[in-house]
């Protein structure tokens, strides 16, 4: 037992400690309101850690709590989900085919034409996002499903689990859970589509077997997403496409029906399946570093399989068109409709396959064809690199592409662009791949790009596609596409491709724009590039969105609903002028680690999913005007105001310190993307601008400290400039209504006495106030030495200037909204209880004894790294420095007089000190995982 967990008192009842607990909460804010300089947080958090002192709390009255507090915030995350998709309250699954198949009075043609173009694509992405064990996920998935009176039982079991993601999370577990939920994908569209052919059936019961429909498809890019990481290797992305052919087989083995006619595509199927097994045993496995001899093995299993393995979907649907037609009966007919339908849209993979890479590796890897030096996005050298890389593409010839020439390629755009030929001719032919390219600011990057693909004789089938993210970025992505677009190349690339991409990002743009202030700026993006299309004549080709949100309003999804969310990825005013421009549209929208792949975590979640989709795509525009379209002046003046104070935050020195002094150490690792850098001395790169932090951490670092100021801030100041009209749109105009639901729901889940308490946490002045009033016996000792270590790190005076900057736009919202909710009891009583555990932590870390620097590690330095919770790296160099095995060179005889060498263990210290700082840090982390199930998300 440590020196602080108390004398062994009886444990006491859960139930009863957390209703004590709760009643401590409800009361420190009843005082609050009566004591304007009591904060309430820190007083939960100090009696918390007064009862861990007397012993009416003990460590292992802690275990019994937090299985209750999971089992309390999972289920009702589970309701949540269930309303989300619409589960049990939504149309039926007739309903929506009849919306899709569309109006009864139109022809068979018409018809065909509606069902047969996709109109909705569903993109499992791998962000690390993996915030819950699989298990837990599971788990939450069934509970959701249930119906509310069945649901105790899975809750029950997910309540004994941790809520920390799985220790170790690779990129095959990605795939795998991807899988998971794309199956569960593929089935609903099944469903869909089955019932729809149904619909058709009774309308032209001697055609409707013509149709295939593929109203809604589903990709991945997981084992395909190259930006940002080096740890995926081109044989890395060959297996998982072959993996996701393997799958589509097997689907296609399960569904075809017991029907002589369906012999001949079973036959196929099996060999083919067979072939792509053969192929795939010659696969290096992920992280393997092969040989030349084991790539080359792998290469020619895949050239020798090549035929029977099949790369083209083309004669598979000629035996299902075949077996349709020689059916022996209507039950076989529409199986064998529906599996052809799978077929048609995916064609031999599972989902769909989508790359990512950044645009500098593209730069790159042109630079050494391209006769000139110099940035392509600098504006002073835009003319000229556009000028240059035209006429590289005046001349561009195909290169044949053999994996030999892949193996030895070392520029990653082109080894990328490369694998993608490899895989088109080898594993599937039979649709355009996506290629994502990440920080696209100049039109520059596409038409390099575009010369990679025709260079490598892919042109034709690559769907280059720009993100539009960064603040940057959205202001000047009109001009990217428009500098694409008067290139004659990239004019006869759209035409032949027959649709423009664009992806919208919402997590750079909402940590550096504001979540709700970048709605604004992508829309206006969509709305200029309609306008452009017009203007060069292209009204004739597909416009593509594709959105990269997430779950979490964070990443810039609508809390409300799904349908709600849809609504308000897709604006109607955009949609609306789409379709008076002549321009189809089709939507896609990320569906992002364990969090997006829950809403397809059971057959009846994705099946009310892909329900909620096609309601969207297909229901009628409303026609009246939004109202907040006619006040043109006010929108822009509200969302460029809230974009400015957003920016000044982000650039506050205060805001990089309240994310890195111990945010990152809050969060466990929730993804198989490598982890932030490390310093020469060892230990986390200090932050010093957000910039220097992927925007899910920062996310999540926010969520864990109470305060969602990526999706607040900004708010306050651009609503009183306008109060009336403000209260005015949030009633009357649906899309202002829908962005400010986020703020809403971040307000829920935020308060400025939790986020005062963190601060107050790393401000030396509060200790020592604390020491002032210690009667604990040796506990004023510990708070001082805590103050002292703190006061080195110098980080008070700048936290306290944010937390003022931030508590002044609040309260100005406040004042204009002042029906916002407040963060509930429960989530507050998770944050001060994990302070309590904090503050312990760092008494027990000023009592590490003194020991010579040691890799340039001194005491001091050590401390402060505890107190900016880098206790995991921290325990591992006590290990070193405080072995608890004794020296193995004790008693040996080296022939010569023994020199001096120490000669004790430090068990004390790791019994006392050590392995109770492991076992709080521990428990800080659990608090995290609860954290983020009551925020209904993570990052």
């Amino acid at each position: 037992m440590d020196r602080h967990e108390g004398n062994g008192a009886a444990s006491r009842d859960a139930e009863e400690l957390e209703r004590d607990l709760l009643h401590l909460v409800e009361q420190a804010r009843q005082q609050a309101s009566e004591d304007p300089f009591r904060n309430p947080v820190l007083t939960v958090a100090l009696a918390i850690s007064r009862r861990f002192d007397r012993g009416e709390i003990g460590e292992g009255d802690l275990d019994g709590l937090f299985a209750r507090l999971r089992h309390d915030a999972l289920g009702e995350r589970a309701a949540r989900l269930r309303a989300y998709v619409g589960l049990g309250g939504g149309a039926s699954l007739d309903d929506t085919a009849t919306l899709v198949l569309g109006d009864p009075a139109a022809s068979f043609e018409e018809a065909r034409a509606r069902l047969e173009r996709t109109r909705f694509a569903a993109v499992f992405t791998a962000h690390p996002t993996f915030g819950m064990s699989r298990a837990v996920a599971h788990l939450l998935a069934d509970a959701a499903t249930a119906e509310p009176e069945a649901r105790e039982p899975f809750l029950a079991e997910a309540a004994t689990l941790s809520a920390r993601p799985d220790p170790v999370i690779t990129l095959n577990d990605e795939f795998d859970q991807a899988r998971h939920g794309v199956q569960h994908g593929r089935a609903a569209l099944d469903r869909l589509n089955a019932a729809v052919l149904r619909a058709a059936r009774e309308r032209w019961p001697d055609r409707w077997h013509a149709l295939v429909p593929r109203p809604v498809v589903l990709a991945s890019w997981v084992g395909c997403d190259t930006d940002g990481r080096t740890d995926i290797d081109w044989w890395d992305t060959l297996r998982y496409r072959l993996e996701s052919k393997r799958t589509q087989f097997d689907r296609v083995l399960d569904q075809l029906p017991d029907d002589p006619a369906a012999g001949p595509a079973r036959r196929l199927a099996e060999a083919a399946r067979d072939a792509v097994l053969r192929q795939l045993a010659a696969a290096p496995k992920l992280g393997d570093k092969p040989g030349l001899e084991v790539v080359h093995r792998f290469a020619l299993a895949l050239i020798i399989e090549r035929e029977r393995a099949q790369t083209e979907v083309g004669p598979l649907l000629a035996l299902l068109d075949q077996a349709v037609a020689e059916a022996a009966d209507d039950d076989a007919r529409l199986a064998l409709c529906v599996l052809r339908a799978g077929c048609a849209a995916h064609g031999l993979q599972n989902g769909l396959p989508h790359f990512r890479l950044n645009a500098s590796q593209v730069h790159n890897a042109v630079r050494r064809a391209l006769d000139q030096d110099g940035d392509p996005t600098d504006p002073a050298q835009r003319r000229s690199h556009l000028a240059s890389i035209n006429d590289l593409l005046d001349h561009v010839a195909a290169v044949p592409v053999d994996f030999g020439a892949l193996a030895a390629e070392r520029a990653s755009a082109a080894r990328l662009m490369m694998t993608i030929a490899q895989i088109l001719k080898h594993v599937d032919g039979s649709h355009p791949v996506r290629f994502l390219i990440a920080e696209t600011e100049t039109g520059y990057t596409l038409l390099a790009a575009l010369w990679l693909a025709e260079h490598f004789g892919i042109g034709d089938k690559v769907e280059i596609t720009p993100l539009f993210e960064t603040a940057s970025a959205l202001e000047q992505g009109i001009h990217v596409v428009e500098d694409a677009l008067r290139s004659p190349h990239w004019q006869r690339y759209l035409k032949r491709l027959g649709r423009l991409v664009l992806q919208f990002g919402y997590s750079d743009s909402g940590r550096y724009v504001g979540q709700i202030a970048a709605t604004f700026w992508i829309e206006r993006l969509r709305l200029r590039v309609t306008e452009l299309m017009v203007a060069h004549g292209l009204a004739d080709v597909e416009l593509v969105i594709f959105d990269t949100h997430g779950e979490s309003i964070g990443r810039g999804a609508h809390p409300e609903s799904l349908a709600e969310r849809l609504a308000y990825l897709a604006p109607t005013q955009a949609r609306r002028r789409n379709r008076e421009a002549g321009i189809q549209v089709r939507l896609e929208s990320s569906f992002q680690g364990t969090d997006g792949y829950l809403l397809f975590g059971s057959p009846a979640l994705a099946e009310a999913t892909v329900q909620r989709i096609a309601e969207h795509v297909y229901s009628r525009l409303p026609e009246a005007p939004d109202p907040v379209y006619a006040e043109p002046d006010f929108a822009t003046e509200f969302f460029t105001g809230m974009r400015q104070d957003m920016q000044t935050l982000v650039d506050d020195p205060g805001y990089a310190a309240l994310l890195g002094t111990f945010g990152p150490n809050l969060i466990d690792r929730t993804g198989s993307r490598p982890v932030a850098r490390q310093s020469d001395a060892g230990g986390p790169v200090a932050i010093t601008h957000p910039a220097q932090m992927r925007a899910i951490p920062n996310n999540a670092i926010l969520q864990q400290l109470g305060f969602l100021a990526n999706s607040l801030h900004g708010l306050g100041r651009a609503a009183g400039r306008a109060p009336d009209l403000f209260n005015d749109m949030r009633v009357q105009s649906e899309r202002f209504g829908r962005a400010f639901s986020l703020a809403r729901h971040a307000a829920a889940v935020s308060d400025l006495d939790v986020l005062r308490a963190y601060v107050d946490t790393l401000d030396p002045g509060m200790w020592l106030e604390r020491a002032r009033r210690a009667t604990r016996d040796g506990r004023r000792e510990e708070i001082v030495a805590i103050a002292a270590a703190l006061d080195r790190l110098n980080l008070a005076p700048r936290l306290r200037r944010l937390f003022g900057r931030l508590t002044h736009d609040h309260l100005r919202l406040q004042m204009v909204a002042a029906d916002l909710t407040g963060m509930g009891p429960r989530l507050t009583l998770l944050h001060a209880l994990r302070i309590a555990l904090i503050h312990r932590i760092w008494f027990l870390a000023v009592h590490i004894p003194g020991f010579r620097p040691q890799a340039g590690v001194t005491r001091e330095a050590l401390i402060e790294r505890i107190l900016r919770l880098d206790v995991e790296a921290c325990l591992k160099l006590l290990d070193e420095i405080f072995p608890v095995t004794p020296d193995p060179t004790l008693g040996l005889n080296f022939g010569e007089p023994a020199g001096p060498r120490g000669v004790g263990t430090y068990e004390a210290e790791h019994r006392t000190l050590f392995a109770p700082i492991g076992r709080l840090f521990a428990q800080v982390r659990e608090i995290s995982g609860m954290i983020q199930h009551e925020v209904g998300a993570f990052g």
